[in-house]
């Protein structure tokens, strides 16, 4: 079998489908099953503004798609070896003998890093 990568937007998506069934489930009482479904392929999605249809009266287009560049390859330290303020906000990822610390300053302007924690290849958003 040889392994496939997926592409950023669909690796974007089911970490916000994951996010948003775990926030679901928490609200439900954690006592409901939630169904996860494969989220679509963009391509194949219909895009109205490529089909030449007019946008809405006062509706602002944003930023392209993929027009944010994500962290590919991120650089650490120790925690001691960085002089960041008490009251820095981070995601903070921990598995295993490993933990990770994505500082949301940074995130604000890339607001996805591509990353592995112990081997196992993770995507951290904001």
């Amino acid at each position: 079998m040889t392994a496939r990568r997926a592409p950023i937007a669909t690796l974007a998506t089911a970490a916000a489908i994951v996010v948003a069934a775990a926030v679901a489930q928490v609200v439900a009482g954690g006592n409901e099953t939630i169904e996860v479904v494969e989220p679509a392929n963009p391509a194949d999605v219909y895009d109205p503004v490529a089909a030449g249809e007019p946008l809405p009266a006062g509706f602002r287009v944003g930023l392209a798609r993929d027009a944010i560049e994500p962290v590919y390859h991120p650089e650490f330290t120790s925690a001691g070896g960085v002089d960041w303020p008490a009251d820095m906000l981070v995601i903070g990822v921990a598995g295993g003998a490993d933990a990770k610390a994505y500082p949301v300053t940074h995130l604000n302007s890339h607001e996805m890093v591509i990353d592995s924690l112990a081997g196992i290849p993770i995507l951290v958003t904001w």
